[in-house]
């Protein structure tokens, strides 16, 4: 049944946002076309707006990216994320969100053994620290060219600098 059908349209990263998530398959869209059913994403992004993921998905959803996962393997957002079941073990027990979600205290472990300074230090401190030894001089503030098209200057911005 269609109407139960969960489909996923798989995308990373910037393909999300500017619509390159993907073809339906065919079968899939004629039937959202045909029944004009109102299909949705989840998507974890910053921002959102009608068939960003794709034309047929009518509506998205934003979200953490463990919780896009969780919708996934659910294939439906027709779906109590926190009560219902999410799927069968190999040993035929439902699981839910609250056996795959990790704790705080999991969290921090893995964060703790995996993010260190020094990580920061060597991509940040080289980009504070660069100097200027030849050529002349630029000035810190953007060239605002009044006649540009794409960017210009804010009138509130107007004799602030």
């Amino acid at each position: 049944d269609l109407e139960q059908l969960g489909f996923g349209i798989v995308a990373f990263a910037c393909t999300t946002c500017n619509g390159m998530s993907g073809a339906l398959d065919p079968e899939i869209q004629q039937e959202i076309i045909d029944r004009d059913l109102y299909s949705t994403a989840v998507l974890s992004g910053n921002r959102n707006f009608d068939g960003r993921i794709h034309p047929y998905a009518k509506q998205a959803f934003l979200a953490s990216p463990p919780l896009v996962i969780a919708y996934a393997i659910a294939g439906t957002v027709r779906f109590d994320i926190e009560k219902d079941v999410l799927g069968v073990d190999a040993d035929g027990n439902e699981v839910r969100l609250k056996d795959i979600w990790p704790s705080d205290a999991e969290i921090d472990a893995v964060v703790k053994a995996s993010v260190k300074p020094e990580q920061f230090r060597k991509v940040y401190n080289p980009m504070f620290n660069v100097r200027v030894e030849h050529g002349t001089a630029v000035s810190p503030l953007y060239d605002w060219r009044p006649q540009s098209t794409y960017i210009r200057r804010p009138p509130y911005w107007e004799g602030a600098l």
